[in-house]
């Protein structure tokens, strides 16, 4: 019996495939805050520039009804960070984000740690949480590559710092 395919099914297929790929790129959840600096409430954190980086968006589904999302979309890009890059302050309160450090090694300044966080390459990191901000930089002599998931209103698709 031949049911009829719906819609639906291909961009459902294609989030969990995206889903699937950043958690199966690496086994190591990316370097984490020392328990004895984890903050409960958020500290404020400088405001960094966007320097040195290239975004280059390698996907996006239309989530836009899918159990019951509104109109958002899931996507994927692949951020370039050049020797002393920085991505600059942002903001995850209802953003949620996975990024994957593909080649080096970089760090975040987390507004719920009290210490720089070291990200090393094969490891991953969510990001997601009300009063969640942070900003990334390269402090080595190579550059970084970074895959970074993330669902986001159609207004924020063309936005070069989110």
């Amino acid at each position: 019996m031949n049911r009829p395919v719906s819609n639906r099914r291909p961009a459902r297929r294609a989030a969990l495939a995206a889903a699937l790929a950043i958690l199966g790129a690496g086994t190591a959840q990316a370097g984490s805050c020392p328990k004895d600096k984890v903050l409960t409430e958020p500290r404020k954190i400088a405001e960094a520039p966007d320097v040195g980086i290239k975004r280059e968006t390698l996907s996006i589904v239309n989530l836009t009804g899918w159990r019951g999302t509104g109109d958002l979309r899931l996507r994927t890009r692949r951020l370039t960070v050049a020797v002393g890059g920085v991505v600059p302050t942002h903001q995850h309160d209802d953003r949620p984000s996975i990024v994957y450090v593909v080649k080096g090694e970089i760090v975040e300044h987390s507004s719920f740690c009290a210490v720089p966080i070291l990200h090393r390459e094969g490891e991953w990191t969510p990001e997601f949480g009300q009063g969640h901000a942070h900003w990334w930089e390269n402090k080595t002599d190579k550059e970084v590559v970074l895959t970074s998931s993330d669902v986001v209103p159609p207004d924020m698709l063309d936005d070069p710092d989110m």
